[in-house]
């Protein structure tokens, strides 16, 4: 191996070992600051975005590992894991549930199981957001009021596809996956294979 070369991945190495060091200060402080319940073994490769209102309560559970931003999991459209739960809801992530550059938010009730993989980009709602009603939608009050907002669950050894979303009363079955780019605006039965926009049925895992 050339001089140079062996000199810049000594550097590199060096450098991500100082710089992991160095963010569990902020990550720390904002796990505290939004008063999250954080389990053993808790991992933040770069510092995600957490913003858990007054009455929200955020749980994670044991060895949850994360990654956030362009240094980490390098598939592209790299940004930090965003954590957004408003007032009254309840978001929770079990043990051993793995995830980059995720976004969640939060308006009621988000439930994230056991040995869960979460793959690059994947964004997860509870609600719609606005209102489906034209005429709401002109006034912002009544359209924030009159958002449909259902529960998500996503079961025990889930993969979820990059790139992928999961929108409000969506259940997904323990061991089922979902395939890279999907839409799922429906339940996913457990073992079981989809894909599509919106995602479909294409085979069972067992």
């Amino acid at each position: 191996m050339k001089a140079h070369v062996f000199l810049y991945k000594l550097f590199k190495k060096a450098f991500l070992k100082i710089y992991l060091a160095y963010i569990k200060v902020p990550v720390r402080f904002k796990l505290s600051v939004n008063d999250v319940q954080v389990g053993r073994g808790f991992k933040s490769y770069g510092i995600p975005v957490i913003d858990v209102w007054k009455r929200g309560k955020f749980f994670i559970g044991d060895n949850v590992h994360i990654n956030n931003g362009k240094r980490f999991n390098k598939i592209g459209r790299q940004q930090p894991c965003y954590f957004i739960v408003y007032n009254d809801a309840i978001l929770k992530l079990g043990n051993d549930v793995g995830m980059s550059a995720t976004a969640i938010v939060c308006f009621k009730s988000i439930t994230i199981g056991n040995n869960v993989k979460i793959g690059g980009n994947v964004v997860i709602y509870d609600t719609d957001f606005h209102s489906l009603d034209k005429m709401e939608r002109r006034d912002p009050k009544i359209d924030w009021d009159s958002k449909k907002c259902r529960d998500v669950v996503i079961e025990n050894d889930v993969f979820i596809g990059a790139h992928s979303i999961i929108l409000k009363g969506v259940t997904i079955g323990e061991g089922s996956i979902i395939g890279a780019g999907s839409v799922v605006s429906s339940s996913v039965p457990k073992n079981e294979i989809w894909a599509g926009n919106p995602a479909r049925f294409i085979k069972s895992t067992i």
